[in-house]
């Protein structure tokens, strides 16, 4: 062994024992930046709330807001919570609006007797409505035509 590496190796260990040394005698602790200790619960404000009142849409086609919460709803390949609502075999008896006609349609425009495959994954173009507070300045305008 050469003796070049030999004393890298021995200031890459001084240098890291100087700085553990000086990290321990740091007068104050870490702190968190929220403000309290790892394992301690802290109280927060809602950011938003869910409102079950339906938002008027804000331009021609929207996607219709969903006015209620969808946390625990399972939507994959094999299953879609969301229609057993708003499926048109169910909407009537749960009082559900039924799904637009366009989502029985496939690619070619042939109706289908089942949700389209292109339609599946509602949570693509709906989105639980919520009250929050804009995250970016925002100067979009409704068009007043819903």
């Amino acid at each position: 062994m050469t003796k070049k590496p030999l004393i890298s190796a021995l200031t890459a260990t001084a240098l890291l024992a100087a700085g553990l040394a000086f990290a321990q005698s740091a007068a104050s602790p870490v702190e968190s930046l929220r403000g309290a200790q790892v394992d301690e619960q802290v109280a927060v404000e809602d950011v938003f709330h869910q409102d079950e009142k339906r938002f008027a849409r804000s331009y021609r086609q929207q996607p219709p807001l969903v006015p209620h919460s969808i946390d625990q709803y399972q939507i994959d390949l094999k299953a879609n919570r969301c229609l057993s609502c708003h499926d048109w075999t169910n909407a009537g008896e749960r009082n559900a609006p039924t799904l637009s006609m366009t989502h029985y349609m496939d690619r070619n425009g042939a109706q289908l007797d089942h949700v389209a495959g292109t339609r599946w994954f509602c949570n693509q173009c709906h989105v639980p409505q919520a009250d929050a507070p804009a995250l970016v300045e925002n100067t979009f305008e409704s068009s007043g035509k819903n």
